[in-house]
Parts: C-alpha cells; structure tokens; sequence
C-alpha cells in the first residue's frame, strides 16, 4: 500500500481507479465520478487525470490516461543557453498566486481551453488542502507566466501552464524542475500528460503505458517536497 504524502487528509476516496485491464492505445478509459480532492488523489494515483468531454471542457467528466503518455525526468529536463541567458530577467515565486495561474491557465482567449469554473474551483480546494501547487512567473508588468499541478510523493502532475511573456512557461517548467532535483532523489517525475512540440524541445519523452505505470509506482514511493520551504 502506498501512502500519500504531501498534504492534508481528504478522506477515502468514493471512487475507485484501476488500470490493470486498460486496453492498449486508449487514452479514454472513464466517464463519470466528481471532482472532490479524494477523487482527485486516487485516480492521480493510479495514472489518470480529469479533462471534460464536452465543448471548452465541460461535463461529462472524462478520466484520461493517455497510451503513450508524456513525462520529464526533471534531471533531464533541457534548458537552452538562450533560455538560461534571460532567466535572471524574471522573478520566480512559489504558490504565491494559485488562483492566478489557473484563471491565466483558463483564459478562454487561448486554443484549446478546458478549465472550467468547476475544475478551477476543485484544484484550488486541492491547493488549500496542500495537494496542488503553483509557480508563478513575474516581469516588470505583473504575472508573465506559470504552471500548476498535483504534488504526490515524488510525483509532479502538471495540468497546465501560460505565458503572457516571452519564456515565461519554459522558466516555469525550469524552475520546478530545480525543486524536484534539489534532493538528488532519482525516482521524482514531471507527468506532463502528452508530449507537444514546446515540451519536447524541454526533454519531455512518451513513453508506453506500462512503463509509465513503472515509473509512477517509483515516484510514489519517493518522500513529498517541501512545498512550504520553497
């Protein structure tokens, strides 16, 4: 049995997550459930993450466990020399303005928008109950960018991220990837869902299934960051 660290107790899950039988290549494999903070946890757990069906996300809620499935080791995460170069310009905070980076997140000017009031309103209870953290990204104009996901164990589930600045997400990512090598600990894991152009330009890699599966098991068994000391 694995335990969960890394926030508060939310309760026994109502529903249960089980990719045993999941069939090969299927990202979809559930319709349903809700959204409380213990829902949320279990499926995280077992290798899904929510996203709505409907139109600009909305219900039914679909559980999603993509066949190949996109992850960074954040060892290997990739910082350019021109990225490195321009990330003194800006300054980095740490659960600073969770609530920010989901509405910058859930802009409905941007492609492919799937947040919706319900699912801003379930990742910022996880974030109170100390289960969903942010990092922020700020220029001399305010918020430029940022990131949040789930933190369980050593595992980092990304959901989304923005920029309204130049680099802006990529200092994001390369700052929280600084937060999880910082104990050396080779088992933490970025899960970043599906690979796109940007992310494996970073070092993201599909991977089966199955392996991720493995590494999952691996990044839960590694102790939680301390989120509060960032």
């Amino acid at each position: 049995m694995i335990v969960l660290r890394g926030g508060r107790d939310v309760g026994p899950p109502q529903f249960s997550f089980n990719l045993d039988h999941a069939p090969s290549g299927e990202d979809l494999l559930g319709v349903g459930a809700d959204l409380a903070p213990s829902t949320l946890l279990a499926a995280y757990s077992a290798g899904l993450f929510p996203m709505g069906l409907g139109p600009n996300g909305r219900p039914p809620i679909g559980w999603w466990s993509p066949d190949p499935r996109g992850v960074i080791r954040p060892g290997d995460l990739h910082i350019s020399r021109s990225l490195n170069r321009v990330m003194d310009r800006f300054e980095v905070t740490v659960d600073r303005a969770f609530s920010q980076v989901v509405e910058g997140c859930a802009d409905p000017s941007r492609d492919g928008r799937w947040i919706t009031a319900k699912v801003a309103t379930a990742y910022r209870r996880l974030h109170e109950a100390g289960w969903a953290h942010s990092i922020e990204v700020w220029d001399d104009d305010g918020l430029a960018g940022g990131l949040y996901g789930v933190a369980i164990n050593g595992l980092f589930a990304g959901e989304s991220m923005f920029h309204r600045a130049t680099n802006a997400s990529k200092v994001a990512l390369a700052s929280l990837a600084r937060i999880l090598t910082a104990d050396g600990d080779p088992r933490r894991l970025i899960d970043v869902q599906w690979v796109t152009p940007h992310l494996a330009s970073m070092g993201a890699v599909a991977v089966p299934r199955d392996t991720y599966r493995v590494m999952l098991r691996s990044a839960m068994a590694a102790p939680p960051v301390a989120w509060a000391n960032q």
